[in-house]
């Protein structure tokens, strides 16, 4: 638990503001380690870590899930259940509208500006926090070693979170408490892993063949509800694997339809998984909305809130801490080497590269809030888009 109390309607009061204001799977992660980690230490850097290999190595949404584990720590059960509940519910509540506003009158509002000057934003805040991370797990050189192991892994192969982070927990069992049972558990990752892939467990049947009628309330509950349960890797591969079901497979939805909710999902607080709620409205309304979104995030719920009271009581075994003295510093690994694919994208030019320095030189230095940076960053992308902004680019060239 949190060294003090944190009340419930403060983790309400905290996470309603995150899930309204926060873009961004790997950014939400480092507005939550901003705002709740440093600002207000519910939690220490180390428990924070901890969570995150954890979440990463369970299917479905990561912020999310990470939200439950930091308002499990702060208020217990309840804590838990509000902190999701409220990082969730803003989404929600806007993409519903903008879904609405879309099959109302077939346009997506214009924000391309304004994210022009967001996303540089969002990955310099990203970046402050992997390196206070960084800091606070990597203590050793085994670590540092464990730590680049899995950036690179997760570059050159297709390995994934998941694995990545249970085989470098293996690596820490046998380098900080039994090298047999480490080597032991290391070799029957890689064999449960091998036999997964050769029988392709994790992938869903396809709903039929002929799906292009629209389904029942049940049929789209359980379709989502397997999405959020039987998914590894987080946000964008449970995109990809919505897309594939929804569109080739299922044909609930148009490509177009699909790229279309996709721009809605960006203009949406709050996890991307959101847009299961599009699906959802496209095929049977506010009510269809409703049931896709509570049933992609329900098995996150499901799963934390069950392991976690179990983890506190295994908290003192010295295999569990020695596994997460390995899996912390590849979670840094991994979320550096997100950050490296990211950066091209969210800073493509002289002007949003400067944009991304100078939010990671506020945030590490003078420890602005994420919110104004944003807000700060949305502001830069309207004006930067028009000169004289633009033409900061010229100085470079």
């Amino acid at each position: 638990m949190s060294e003090r109390s944190i009340s419930l309607p403060e983790i309400a009061r905290v996470f309603l503001r995150i899930g309204a204001m926060s873009y961004g799977g790997p950014a939400i992660m480092g507005i939550m380690q901003a705002e709740i980690q440093e600002k207000r230490q519910w939690i220490d850097k180390q428990r924070f870590v901890e969570g995150l290999s954890l979440v990463n190595m369970l299917p479905g949404p990561v912020a999310t899930q990470l939200g439950i584990y930091i308002g499990h720590e702060a208020g217990g059960m309840a804590g838990g259940v509000l902190a999701g509940l409220c990082f969730i519910l803003p989404g929600f509540f806007i993409l519903l509208a903008l879904a609405a506003a879309y099959v109302a009158y077939g346009a997506l509002p214009s924000m391309r500006d304004a994210f022009y000057g967001i996303g540089p934003v969002v990955l310099g805040i990203f970046a402050a926090a992997v390196y206070r991370l960084g800091r606070a797990s990597i203590k050793e050189v085994s670590q540092a070693v464990i730590a680049v192991t899995a950036a690179l892994v997760i570059l050159a192969t297709s390995l994934g979170f998941a694995v990545t982070l249970l085989a470098a927990g293996c690596v820490g069992v046998a380098l900080f408490h039994s090298r047999p049972a480490g080597l032991v558990a290391l070799v029957g990752v890689s064999a449960a892993y091998a036999i997964a892939q050769y029988l392709d467990w994790f992938a869903l049947p396809a709903a039929g063949s002929g799906a292009a009628a629209a389904p029942s309330l049940w049929n789209l509950a359980a379709f989502f509800f397997k999405v959020g349960a039987l998914t590894f890797g987080g946000g964008l591969s449970m995109l990809a694997f919505m897309e594939q079901q929804v569109v080739s497979q299922l044909a609930w939805l148009t490509p177009q339809e699909f790229v279309d909710g996709l721009a809605l999902g960006q203009l949406t607080p709050g996890p991307v998984l959101m847009l299961a709620a599009f699906v959802g409205f496209k095929l049977m309304g506010t009510q269809g909305a409703a049931v896709a979104a509570a049933a992609i995030f329900l098995p996150s719920f499901l799963m934390m809130l069950s392991i976690l009271p179990l983890l506190k009581k295994l908290g003192g075994l010295r295999w569990l801490r020695a596994f997460m003295r390995g899996a912390g510093p590849a979670v840094i690994g991994a979320l550096a080497a997100s950050l490296g694919q990211m950066a091209p994208h969210a800073a493509p030019d002289a002007f949003t590269a400067l944009l991304l320095i100078a939010t990671l030189t506020l945030t590490l230095l003078r420890n602005v809030g994420p919110l104004s940076l944003m807000a700060s960053g949305a502001l830069a992308g309207l004006i930067g888009r028009h000169a004289p902004l633009a033409g900061i680019e010229e100085l470079f060239e």
